[in-house]
């Protein structure tokens, strides 16, 4: 059952997609679709970051869009109606009194039925499509490819989040996977599919009020850069000690801090150049962004 069907003009666009599960809480889509997009063109979902600005983060990829023919869909979660992280970064999965939300209400479902409208307003035809987050996003990313099926997601990056999700059972979401009521499967799962961590080397502010600095952040490292490293530290050898097939990769973006406009177009670079560039042409900003 689809309750919205999409259909962007030309341009940039915003446009409310109300999901069944959340018929209250409309997800604010940021669109950009170039002039010669195609349903048959690529597809790639933004994450945005702690401001809750995916317009911004929609802006980051137009000259991507422009230069490779690609449909940018980047919703936004308003804070007004999925505040704070645990209706956002942490997917709406533990409620206030600690109980666990049908899976179906987790938000990381909610891109994946966005895709679905856009095909039913026939603007896409793709049955894969892109995912990168930043930051908070970044967060979102990585905990939706470790719950949910993969199948929409022919490549997927996770850029400076601020603290992780473990691949793990025994600790409890959102520090680790337990209490879910997942098992081994879904390691397995995870471990096998290609996510990248895509890590600036500069993100090391200690004094950013928007690092998280909970105890479990605290154990991943003093900062992002650390705590990306730490990460994919762990999943390695976790998955070494468990024999599971192990597809991530750490990629470091060199010379670039918080900034989800360089590492916007890092990504755009990766995925449609085959190529890294170098920090003086991503243009890092003065300040960091969210």
């Amino acid at each position: 059952m689809i309750t919205t069907v999409l259909s962007p003009g030309i341009g940039r666009s915003t446009h409310p997609f109300v999901d069944r599960f959340h018929p209250d809480r409309p997800v604010d889509v940021n669109f950009y679709r170039p002039e010669g997009h195609r349903p048959d063109g690529p597809v790639v979902i933004v994450q945005h970051g702690i401001l809750r600005n995916g317009d911004s983060y929609r802006d980051f990829w137009i000259p991507a869009a422009e230069k490779h023919g690609l449909l940018i869909v980047a919703p936004t979660f308003p804070n007004a109606r999925f505040p704070g992280a645990e209706t956002y970064n942490d997917g709406s999965i533990v409620g206030e009194d600690g109980t666990i939300a049908a899976p179906e209400y987790w938000t990381y479902s909610i891109p994946g039925r966005i895709i679905e409208a856009l095909r039913a307003g026939g603007i896409t035809t793709r049955t894969k499509v892109r995912l990168f987050g930043h930051s908070a996003g970044g967060q979102f990313v990585h905990r939706l490819l470790a719950t949910q099926d993969h199948a929409l997601f022919e490549e997927a990056m996770a850029a400076n989040p601020g603290w992780y999700t473990l691949p793990n059972l025994e600790q409890r979401f959102p520090e680790g996977l337990g209490g879910l009521g997942f098992d081994h499967r879904a390691l397995k799962r995870w471990f096998a599919y290609p996510m990248v961590i895509f890590a600036g080397d500069q993100d090391l502010r200690t004094d950013d009020p928007n690092l998280p600095v909970m105890d479990g952040a605290i154990r991943q490292g003093p900062t992002r850069y650390a705590r990306a490293r730490f990460m994919y530290s762990f999943a390695r050898g976790e998955a070494e000690r468990l024999g599971l097939e192990f597809n991530w990769k750490l990629v470091v973006v060199q010379g670039i801090g918080h900034d989800g406009a360089a590492m916007s177009r890092a990504a755009a670079a990766v995925w449609f150049e085959g190529r890294l560039p170098e920090a003086a042409e991503l243009g890092a900003e003065a300040s960091p962004v969210f």
